[in-house]
């Protein structure tokens, strides 16, 4: 029996495990992928120093982030759609998250509700909202989330319009595609029957579950993007921000900052904290990678709010970087998506595992007993 060994044995097994529609839209970025593959080529750019002699015998990976306590520097990223990819995608996650001891977040357009989340797991969560031009029915998700004991709510600024995602296009998930394409697709779906098995029928409702009162008629994915087109608000500015705050008293984190001028808005506005994010590359092409922009944006406001990093982490090391370049901690996506693709919520788990012991592995060889203890000394400076 294989036993994946690494993040990218899950990706692989996810990939054979999923029909190539639902892989797509996990694994895809926006037009040619230039930022998608420059999110990993420029971790992968990095070196640490190795470090010798010194006491690494009780390493410790505990941080703080908005107040919590988490066992490990790494949150499990909203995810829109999750649960096309697991039965019931999102209250795994949840599961998983809890046991790990590290916070999970809940997608606007997920699968499952806020109220599932809520009975799927002790553990408070939180809650990433996407800005809707039906403000009464935001108001009324905010509250929902509060009612649900979310412990901080993820605004999203980067998708004033839905990236042009073109795997999702030649998949026929966003625009009509001919009738051959209909059979090549239904067949390729039919190949793969235990997806079938577990998600298409055993997970159903497929419902989205945030948005029901306000989207019943959704039936596919094609559905959501057009819904996208008709109810996102591109007119939300800085100015409009107080409204978010009038509307949820808890901590807020800006999701999709890349830009130090915009980091330092963030920080004028009152946010917590922000999240140093492309969106996976799933929207502007062409924008810099998260590790790249990150020393920047934490020299302009790291002594204001808390700053934190997603895009292209797929494995410990990265989270010992971005923690060394400044970074309170990782929000990973695709990850925790590949392992319960692959396997469930045990596959979510052992990302987990995989992670906390990359990390332990990394700070024990670069010298560093605690997390605390990274700082960019620890990379080699590049030329």
């Amino acid at each position: 029996m294989f036993v994946p060994a690494s993040i990218n044995d899950y990706r692989q097994l996810a990939k054979k495990r999923l029909p190539r529609q639902i892989f797509d839209l996990i694994d895809g970025g926006a037009l040619d992928e230039v930022t998608l593959t420059a999110n990993r080529a420029d971790f992968q750019a990095l070196r640490i120093r190795q470090r010798v002699l010194r006491d690494v015998s009780n390493l410790k990976t505990e941080t703080r982030v908005l107040g919590q306590t988490m066992k490990v520097p790494v949150i499990l990223a909203p995810i829109g759609l999750a649960g096309l990819a697991g039965r019931r995608g999102e209250a795994q996650g949840a599961r998983a998250a809890e046991k790990a001891g590290v916070p999970f977040c809940l997608s606007t357009v997920s699968i499952c509700s806020l109220e599932e989340i809520r009975q799927a797991t002790n553990a408070p969560f939180w809650f990433q909202l996407y800005m809707m031009r039906d403000r009464g029915y935001v108001r009324e998700m905010l509250q929902r989330a509060h009612v649900a004991g979310c412990g901080a709510l993820l605004f999203t600024v980067d998708l004033a319009v839905l990236g042009p995602r073109y795997r999702d296009v030649r998949n026929g998930l966003t625009q009509g595609v001919s009738l051959g394409g209909k059979v090549a697709l239904a067949w390729d779906s039919l190949r793969h029957f235990g997806w079938i098995r577990d998600v298409a029928l055993g997970g159903r409702p497929l419902s989205f579950g945030n948005l029901a009162g306000v989207f019943p008629e959704a039936k596919s994915i094609g559905d959501v993007k057009k819904w996208v087109d008709s109810q996102f608000d591109p007119s939300f500015s800085w100015k409009d921000l107080a409204w978010v705050r009038e509307n949820w008293s808890g901590p807020i984190v800006l999701k999709g900052i890349l830009d130090p001028d915009d980091a330092r808005a963030a920080a004028d506005f009152g946010a917590d904290g922000i999240v140093v994010s492309n969106h996976g590359g799933r929207q502007l092409d062409g924008a810099p990678s998260t590790i790249s922009a990150l020393p920047g944006i934490v020299d302009a406001v790291g002594d204001r709010l808390e700053v934190l990093i997603d895009g292209g982490i797929r494995g410990g090391q990265d989270v010992v970087k971005a923690l060394a370049l400044g970074a309170r901690a990782c929000l990973i996506g695709r990850a925790w998506m590949y392992g319960m693709a692959a396997r469930g919520e045990q596959g979510i788990t052992s990302v987990l595992h995989i992670l906390k012991r990359e990390i332990e592995i990394t700070m024990a060889l670069a010298g560093v007993a605690c997390i605390e203890e990274l700082k960019p000394d620890c990379l080699i400076p590049r030329n």
